[in-house]
Parts: structure tokens; sequence; C-alpha cells
């Protein structure tokens, strides 16, 4: 399997655009890495990609992955797999449009909000829309078998009345039938839970939400499960040290943007990583 992080920043990526915090100011000129808005892709066989969450920038994160780059009127993206409804993982089915015959998964409530969107795109060319929640799992083109997997999470500011559902956020579990490989991708994430504990354990590698470094960076307390602390994921990733383990979704008042900062330092000293946009690797 062959994944590529497309995106690696918080909604906004980075520098933010009407943020002038220091952080932002030196990524604008140039002294920090800039980032885009957080999503991926996988494949099991090159030819067909699935995206894991499509950005506002999802053109230009194609675009720079020569990888998935379309041959004669034809691209190699099959697909999408939703991790939730927020905005910033959305977006990019817009820039998808003209694709005809996509297929997008996602848990029920996030079909549900997307209602209006998934009609308005469907008159571009229709897609297939899909429960990611299917017992069992689906099998992807491309030799990919996924299962979607709840974990904590609340339902996006622009729902109507906030329904309570604790199919809102999932994570997804990927896995190469030829090679066995396993990914685990989870960029949001706001309690660490038994499920999500056992897919880390399961997995040669773990892309996990590493928006907040702290809480006290957190604009909605409660959203996102900060990095550091005595109930942060990284003393959590520090019991699968079996498996690769990514952060990704960082936020432009995270510390871990700066790599020199005492931060990157400290999870880099557990083996933990925190990698560029483009990065690519293979499970």
């Amino acid at each position: 399997m062959r994944v590529v992080l497309l995106g690696t920043a918080a909604g906004g990526g980075f520098p933010r655009w009407n943020c002038g915090c220091a952080r932002c100011a030196a990524a604008r000129d140039g002294k920090l890495p800039t980032r885009t808005p957080e999503c991926a892709a996988v494949t099991g066989n090159s030819r067909d990609w699935w995206l894991l969450n499509t950005s506002p920038d999802i053109r230009g994160q194609l675009t720079a992955a020569s990888a998935l780059w379309p041959g004669p009127q034809v691209t190699p993206v099959r697909g999408v797999l939703l991790t939730d409804a927020e905005p910033d993982h959305v977006a990019g089915l817009a820039v998808l449009r003209a694709a005809a015959g996509l297929k997008t998964y996602a848990a029920p409530p996030v079909l549900a909000a997307l209602a209006p969107a998934r009609a308005a795109l469907d008159r571009h060319t229709p897609w297939e829309w899909a429960d990611s929640l299917t017992e069992g799992g689906f099998v992807l083109a491309g030799g990919l078998v996924v299962t979607a997997h709840p974990v904590a999470g609340a339902a996006p500011a622009y729902v109507p009345g906030r329904a309570k559902d604790r199919r809102w956020v999932t994570a997804y579990r990927v896995e190469d039938l030829a090679t066995g490989g396993v990914l685990v991708y989870a960029p949001r994430v706001s309690t660490w839970t038994p499920t999500l504990d056992d897919l880390v354990a399961s997995a040669d590698c773990a892309v996990l939400d590493g928006t907040h470094f702290t809480t006290d960076e957190a604009g909605q307390p409660g959203r996102h499960l900060p990095v550091s602390g005595p109930g942060g994921s990284l003393t959590a990733l520090a019991r699968h040290p079996q498996a690769r383990r990514i952060y990704t979704h960082l936020a432009d008042t995270n510390p871990l943007l700066d790599p020199g900062s005492p931060a990157r330092s400290e999870v880099s000293g557990t083996g933990v990583e925190i990698l560029p946009d483009g990065t690519e690797f293979v499970l």
C-alpha cells in the first residue's frame, strides 16, 4: 500500500490566511514550512487511488502529487473516504465534481448532512454514495479492505440542531490484501477510546490527530485531544511502539510546526513523526 500525505495542517492551512501570529509570520517569511489542510491518498496497486478526506486545496494537492496525475482524460482517483462532515474535510468534493463515477464513503449522519451538496454534485455527473459503516467493511478497487470505526466527536457547527450521534466522526482501518500492511487514519480524535487503542495496536502505521499540543490552544475545548499531558495522545501512543506513528491536522497554534521547538524535540524523542506535505511511504 502506498500512502501520500497530501496535506497535514488543520483548517485554513499554515500559515492561516487571517492570522498574523509570530508562527504564521515566520511561515510567510519562509522560516517555517508551509502546510495545506489535512487529507491523504492511498492505493494498493498504484493505479486506483482513494482520497482520505478532500480539502479545499485538493486541486493543488493533487497537482503536487505526480502519482495521482491523470492520463489522457482519465484520473486515477476512484473516490473519497470521509472521516466526518467538517467543511475542511468535504469542501474539495466540489473541486472533484467534473470526474464521473467517483464513489464516496461516509457514515450515515455525514451522508445526511451532505444531502444538499450531494444533490448539487450529482447534477454535474452522478456519483455513488455509500455507507462507510456497512457491516464487515468494504473492498476498494486496488485490493484494499476498509473498516470504519466511530470515535468520539460532535456534529459540525453548520448542522441544524447539532444532532447527537456517536457516528459523526470515524477512524478508518485500511488493509492491503496483498501485503497485509495496515494503515489507521484518524485525523480527528476528541477522546482516546478503547476502540482507537485497539486500532492502533493492529496497525503498521497510524496517522492521528495532532491539532493541539496543549489544551490551552483549543478555541473549542474538547473537539481535539491534545498531544501533551497525562491524558494526551502522546501518552497513549507510547503503548504502541510497534507502529509507525504520525501526527497530522496541525493547527497554526501548535508549536510542533516549528522543527526547532522543545515540543517537536519531545515528540520526536518518543519516535512519533511530524512529516511535511507530500510525504509518501509504503506499507
